[in-house]
């Protein structure tokens, strides 16, 4: 045990002196295996940082109160919810019955001796420097003692007056307002100051505005309603503080009174499962995570854990292989002095012991460091505060491990390899010559054997991907264990080359030691960048081939869904004015009961319309039954699919912006929407309709017009099987050829039809087409305008399909590219050591200087173009596995939805298409390129000595 002790410390000793004298060399062994320790140590420290406990997590929603108390909206009746207060049902069964809908009185379920803090939460237009800005406004009293934690003050102070505010520090910096200037709200004729700037530290990049109980929302919800808009959706939770805290006891009696409570003590000591009402009831079980589920998470994490350590591996390898055979002569001395093989092997090994601690030391201090220093950096990006900096020294530990680990395992090769070498070897500097091992090709072309034919199996047979991932990621590493018989093979194309590559590559194949391991690292880094380009660029493929468009190329829509109409023709202008419009086309929208009613309010005073279906014309598999049974179950599985492909099943595709997609416009929209045909523009002129939904229309060529006032009554009347109650108008229709298309316009009504029909109307977009496609200095210059009217706009530009994919095919082949330069620089590096002598001996007899560049630059192009060669055949074919996996799930998908009846249009297309632009460039100019650097930065003249006796 004392030899062993005595010999290892001996042995990093000496290796701690070897990295230390060859810094070059292990500050870039160092910088691989750190540069993943660092991303991991931060991510770990980033992750837990964010994790909030119990406790923070209450001080951040119930400051210091014992429980935060809430209206869900079911009109008071009794409910169940679960411990943490976000989930509620009512109690009962409501299939047969509507269910509960409304507001109650909370205070009911307040203790008498509670202390209570409202906190009230609106919405509104607040006018900024810029223009106008959507932005929540709060009132609460935040200097309350009980609001300690929810809000932090970061300048001024919180409103103690009716006319003041406080702003987060995020609508400050969006509003272009500062503490001390005037603030109003669109809508209001009233002035605040802003006295204060806070931020909540959940929501940093919230845009909010804080004020004292009744002093904004109040005054601003009746000026909005008096004009006949839309309140501010006023909502409002109380806080409690109760002696002796809000029990589980209390919350279940509180819930009888139909509100919700998050309860601090509830929280900090929940109650068992089955104490739990809400888990009783059918559909309502606790949310668990598998334990499959987990398995696999962690079998994925292992997977790219176990490839990163063994890229690093293979990229640090041949840099250990350097070292050893730089130190053979100090490694023959250590053997001609008593040392026997494992003495070499320590010595070896300790060199990755010792990088590996040092990278583990260096990337978890860099980590921590980064971390600490980025923090504010990404509370923003997160768009929250941290908890705690949160270290955990344990999983940092075992981070560094893994350093440590990979250290060891990259230089176990290089280890055997010298330890290998004879003591006279060794110190007259004489290679030798070894055989390559038998074994190994043989293991690597089984793995990559059972690795295709999994495959091939989940591929063809199974609809598993993980069958095809995992056979993929077998057959990768089976490649990986067959390379050195692989570079064999590559030798024998060398009796076709010039004499300088042909050097170079039989260099690589008699030295396969120090080839192997690049051409590996480039091969494990070459398949996944093809397997994943691949991928990306069939699903891309696929993608275009299935996009619909939502409008003519180059036409423009504009809808604004909010403000009653009021802000529409400022919308309209603003487009006009900023893009290069041809023909403008205003739409409208029918309007039912108040003017005031915004698209889907319900509201009071809001009602609704619909297109009503004649009975001829209903898919019988949509229809309503007595007993709400569904239709579809009652047919056969022919009868569906033939059901499925009926006129009456067939669905609109697109996007409609009202509530029955009936447009009210002229003719111009016909324009926009391309429809060429005359019959459409004579029938809009003629009073009609013109449909581009076959169903609408009944066999009279008339289309009818539901106007429902009352919504809850028609929404009972639905649930019960029933007509929904409301007027009928019928207007006379004209349908459109089949295959026009209406981009999800359902029909279009003049106004003057609908004047004429007594419809109230309301303002509601337009639509446009431009000469030439819009530039993004005009789509910014168009959003800046836009965003002053502080309205929400949607706002769309049809521009055909746009691929999304170019940066990842660049950043995978950047990441290519560079691995192939990194391994094939090291195999290089340990070339030029090895064939030092030789070089001397080139230059001795009057070789030209460029000979030494020459060489240097094929050695590096031809580990590159091994690698790459190799790797490219390795990724393509998982890729294409994937993809078939993907064909026959989507068929099947595709064959269900058909016996349902579905009406889902043509087959889907799964397309596998190569990626012969990425491929290009890996294969031509990543080697080029690696070839040229190492040329470039390789001496032309090295320093004349004698050659070494043989």
């Amino acid at each position: 045990m004392n030899n062993w002790f005595h010999s290892w410390r001996a042995a990093v000793r000496i290796a701690r002196r070897d990295a230390w004298r060859f810094k070059g060399r292990s500050f870039l062994v160092l910088a691989m295996i750190a540069l993943p320790i660092l991303g991991v140590s931060a991510a770990d420290l980033t992750l837990r940082s964010q994790e909030l406990s119990t406790e923070e997590k209450l001080a951040r929603t119930l400051g210091a109160a014992d429980a935060l108390i809430s209206d869900p909206g079911y009109g008071g009746v009794p409910l169940y919810q679960n411990p943490q207060g976000d989930q509620s049902s009512p109690v009962g069964d409501f299939d047969d019955k509507p269910f509960p809908e409304g507001t109650t009185d909370v205070t009911k379920a307040f203790p008498a001796n509670a202390t209570v803090l409202p906190d009230s939460v609106g919405y509104g237009k607040l006018r900024t420097a810029y223009g106008l800005l959507h932005a929540q406004i709060r009132e609460f009293k935040a200097d309350d003692p009980l609001a300690e934690g929810m809000v932090t003050l970061l300048d001024g102070r919180f409103p103690k007056k009716a006319d003041e505010v406080a702003a987060t520090s995020h609508f400050l910096e969006a509003s272009g307002l500062r503490v001390g200037s005037a603030l109003t709200a669109r809508g209001l004729d009233r002035e605040y100051r802003i006295v204060g700037s806070y931020e909540v530290p959940d929501a940093l990049k919230g845009d909010e505005v804080l004020a004292v109980p009744g002093a904004l929302l109040d005054p601003l919800d009746k000026a909005l309603k008096a004009e006949g808009l839309s309140g501010t959706s006023k909502s409002t939770t109380h806080l409690l503080r109760v002696p002796g805290g809000f029990t589980w006891n209390m919350v279940k009696e509180a819930n009888a009174k139909g509100v919700t409570v998050t309860s601090r003590a509830v929280l900090l000591d929940p109650p068992a499962r089955s104490d739990v009402p809400l888990y009783a009831k059918e559909g309502w079980a606790p949310y668990e995570q598998s334990g499959a589920a987990d398995a696999a998470a962690l079998a994925a994490a292992g997977t790219v854990v176990g490839l990163a350590m063994l890229e690093i591996c293979l990229l640090a390898g041949p840099a250990f292989a350097v070292g050893a055979r730089r130190s053979r002569r100090q490694l023959g001395l250590v053997g001609a002095n008593g040392g026997d093989r494992h003495h070499i092997r320590a010595i070896v090994l300790a060199g990755g012991l010792v990088i590996g601690a040092a990278a583990a030391v260096v990337g978890t201090a860099l980590g921590i460091a980064l971390t600490f220093a980025l923090q504010p950096v990404l509370e923003e990006t997160i768009g929250r505060r941290f908890g705690s900096f949160d270290v955990r020294p344990l999983e940092l530990l075992g981070i560094g491990l893994l350093a440590v680990l990979t250290g060891l395992l990259a230089a176990i090769v290089p280890a055997v390899t010298a330890s290998r070498q004879t003591v006279l070897a060794s110190l007259t500097g004489r290679r030798g010559v070894r055989r390559s091992s038998r074994v190994l090709p043989l293991i690597g072309l089984g793995a990559v054997a059972l690795g295709a034919a999994i495959a091939l199996y989940g591929s063809v047979f199974s609809d598993q991907f993980a069958l095809v991932a995992g056979g993929s990621a077998l057959a990768e590493l089976g490649a990986v264990a067959m390379t050195p018989a692989l570079v064999g093979l590559f030798g024998r194309m060398g009796r076709w080359l010039p004499l300088s590559p042909r050097l170079a590559l039989r260099d690589a194949v008699r030295n396969r030691g120090r080839t192997a391991p690049a051409v590996a690292a480039v091969l494990a880094a070459v398949a996944g960048t093809v397997a994943v380009a691949t991928y990306a660029v069939s699903q891309d493929a696929g993608n275009r081939a299935r996009y619909e468009a939502r409008l003519p190329h180059g036409a423009v829509s504009v809808m604004v869904m909010e403000g009653a109409g009021r802000d529409v023709p400022t919308v309209r202008d603003a487009v006009q004015k900023n893009l290069p419009v041809d023909v403008r086309a205003d739409v409208d929208r029918i309007v039912v009961g108040r003017a005031g009613c915004e698209l889907y309010g319900s509201g009071e005073g809001c009602g609704t319309h619909e297109v009503v279906i004649p009975k001829a014309n209903e898919c019988p598999l949509w229809v309503s039954t007595p007993d709400g049974s569904d239709p579809a179950e009652k047919l056969s599985k022919e009868e569906r699919r033939k059901l499925g492909r009926d006129w009456r099943c067939q669905s609109m595709e697109g996007m409609a912006y009202s509530e029955s997609g009936l447009m009210v416009a002229d003719a111009k929209l016909l324009t926009v929407l391309g429809i060429k045909d005359p019959g459409a523009a004579k029938a809009l002129a003629e009073g009609k309709i013109v449909s581009f939904s076959r169903p609408m229309v009944d066999k009279n060529g008339a289309l009818s017009i539901r106007l429902i006032t009352d919504q809850q009554a028609a929404d009972e009347a639905a649930l019960a099987g029933k007509e929904r109650p409301g007027q009928v108008k019928s207007f006379p229709a004209y349908q459109v050829p089949e295959g026009t298309d209406g981009y999800g316009v359902a029909g279009i009504m003049s106004p003057a039809t609908a004047k004429a029909a007594g419809l109230a109307t309301q303002p509601l977009g337009a639509y446009y087409t431009t000469g030439t496609m819009p530039t993004g200095e005009q789509r910014q210059k168009l959003d800046d305008e836009l965003a002053k009217t502080g309205v929400g706009v949607d706002l769309y530009v049809e521009e055909g399909f746009v691929s999304d994919d170019s940066i990842v095919l660049l950043s995978l082949t950047v990441f290519a590219g560079l691995i192939t330069i990194g391994a094939a620089g090291i195999a290089t590096g340990l070339a030029q050591a090895d064939a030092e002598a030789d070089l001397k001996t080139l230059a001795a007899v009057g070789a030209p200087p460029r000979v030494r560049r020459t060489l240097s630059g094929f050695q590096c192009g031809v580990v590159a173009v091994m690698g790459v060669v190799l790797g490219s055949a390795a990724g393509v074919l998982p890729a294409i596995g994937l993809r078939l996996t993907e064909r026959r799930q989507e068929m099947k998908w595709y064959q269900e939805a058909l016996d349902q009846g579905a009406s889902i249009g043509p087959a889907p297309h799964v397309p596998i298409i190569i990626p012969w632009e990425t491929l290009a460039a890996l294969l031509v100019a990543v080697p080029l390129g690696a070839a040229l650097l190492a040329a470039l930065v390789t001496r032309s003249r090295g320093a004349l000595a004698r050659r070494a006796a043989t």
